[in-house]
């Protein structure tokens, strides 16, 4: 049995004898020696990440202007900061976009320019006060005038990403990317065989204080990230770091059509083997890290998962879905989560970063709770018609033609002999068969595949589908595919109308 220690692994780093490799690499390793074999001979992992994380941020400190303000609204090239805090303290998000340019400029783009060292704008604005009587101060900073400007993220490095397409009719904008109509295209995000979180999903040496690599300098993890979701395979990581050395090779602005700005941040996260079951964790592959694709045209908190699939189908460039090869992209640079991965292993190498273990490891097996909203959300049972009239296949088209006639119905769900459905008959298809003289049997004219509802579905989903699927009312069944309602386009109409 294999067993070492944080003291041993550093005092190897400081006298150049350690054995570093990066995650990729250490697959075959483990594959030709085996977990223990490879516990003997590798002391550290290392990891590597980049993508866009838009809960992302910089807690900025601009010192006190003469004579002072107590900010209470301040903008950096025209992008509002969070001024909530003291008087010249204030945090920069990624995703805020600008007063004057929109989508086309936000917060992520501040935080490079100003790791490019350019200058920007600062605009604020006060009630004034004795103590702080300035009320509007304009002028232009570097960030070497700032005192501080640290990085810290609620929300980055997933463990893994769902990934995404569009089973609608028309391209959709995310921050997933565009997603191109009929399941056009799948995009993913995450680095997979190189993944921080995935090469430790026990959580055994990443916690509250570890150091990382971020975005090209020194970080540390403050503890699990808003929205950690450990149970489902979905953990997440909170950091900061001094933005004052950082990169711009690692921290990068990105626009999304349609979506806004986001910050591609540069991420890796060391890990010291102690033992075969750490050396086995980081032995994880493509093949063994699975997700979902999520149908983003589904404009819900519970999207439909059209299939699952490995990391390693999704950088293949294409995956198989209804029978066809849909292309994939990623969201996320591999390549450069490469190359933090060997440029921390390189750090170590040299003896100029050291592993640490956590103050504390993240919790597992915990989810995220959906937000409680107090104002109702519209399911089909709201506003279905409950006194739907059905008719059963076996009836002739004169029936049809006479019940659609009797009632307020432009559609029949056709039932069988147990009374489930098993299609559906429209005004537009008995004119037809009438206009053909064609008066046989319900079941010869009628729409075999319905297309349903549930009636504790949300209306925005059905709405969704209906669109999809270029239909204009679904029979509500039950799981015995009884049929209890009947929901229509104008029912959906009708309720957003009350609602604006």
């Amino acid at each position: 049995m294999v067993k070492k220690s944080i003291h041993e692994i550093n005092s190897k780093i400081r006298d150049g004898s350690v054995n570093v490799v990066t995650a990729e690499e250490m697959v075959h390793i483990v594959g030709e020696l085996g977990a223990e074999g490879a516990a003997k001979e590798v002391d550290v992992v290392t990891t590597g990440t980049f993508g866009a994380m838009c809960s992302s941020g910089v807690w900025l400190n601009f010192g006190h202007s003469e004579p002072p303000i107590k900010m209470q609204k301040v903008f950096l090239n025209d992008v509002e900061a969070y001024t909530g805090v003291a008087a010249v303290d204030a945090f920069i998000g990624a995703t805020q976009v600008s007063e004057t340019l929109g989508m086309d400029y936000g917060g992520a783009h501040v935080i490079e320019d100003l790791i490019r060292g350019k200058s920007v704008n600062l605009h604020a604005i006060s009630h004034g006060t004795d103590c702080y009587p300035r009320k509007v101060l304009d002028t232009t900073l570097t960030l070497e005038d700032m005192n501080q400007a640290i990085m810290m993220n609620p929300r980055n490095a997933y463990q893994k990403y769902n990934a995404a397409t569009n089973g609608t009719k028309r391209t959709i904008h995310t921050y997933m990317g565009s997603l191109l109509p009929s399941y056009g295209n799948v995009t993913y995000s995450g680095a997979g065989v190189l993944s921080p979180l995935s090469n430790d999903p026990d959580y055994m040496t990443i916690g509250t204080g570890t150091r990382i690599f971020l975005g090209g300098t020194q970080g540390y993890i403050t503890g699990a990230g808003t929205q950690h979701s450990s149970g489902g395979g979905f953990g997440t990581l909170m950091v900061q770091g001094d933005l004052k050395n950082m990169s711009p090779d690692y921290i990068r602005a990105a626009n999304f059509t349609g979506y806004g700005t986001s910050l591609y941040i540069g991420m890796g996260v060391p890990i010291p083997i102690l033992n075969e079951q750490m050396a086995q964790a980081t032995a994880v592959t493509d093949a063994d890290i699975t997700t979902n694709i999520l149908d983003y045209g589904i404009p819900s908190r519970d999207r439909a998962a059209v299939r699952q699939v490995t990391y390693e189908e999704l950088r293949s460039g294409y995956v198989d879905i209804d029978g066809r090869d849909v292309p994939t992209s990623s969201m996320s640079s591999f390549k450069k989560s490469r190359i933090i991965a060997s440029e921390l292993k390189d750090w170590i190498s040299r003896g100029d970063f050291f592993v640490s273990m956590p103050a504390e490891r993240l919790p597992k097996d915990v989810s995220a709770k959906p937000m409680k909203q107090t104002e109702g959300i519209a399911l089909v049972s709201d506003i279905m018609a409950v006194s739907v009239v059905t008719i059963d296949k076996d009836a002739s088209v004169y029936d049809a033609a006479k019940t659609i006639m009797e009632t307020d119905f432009n559609h029949l769900p056709v039932t069988g002999e147990d009374g489930s459905i098993v299609g559906i008959v429209t005004a537009w298809d008995i004119s037809m068969a009438v206009s053909k003289n064609k008066f046989d049997l319900v079941a010869d004219i009628m729409t075999r595949k319905v297309i349903t509802a549930s009636a504790d579905e949300r209306v925005a989903v059905v709405a969704r589908r209906m669109d999809q699927d270029s239909v204009s009312a679904m029979p509500v069944i039950n799981k015995s595919r009884h049929v209890i309602g009947i929901i229509t386009s104008d029912d959906i109409s009708k309720l957003y109308a009350r609602r604006s």
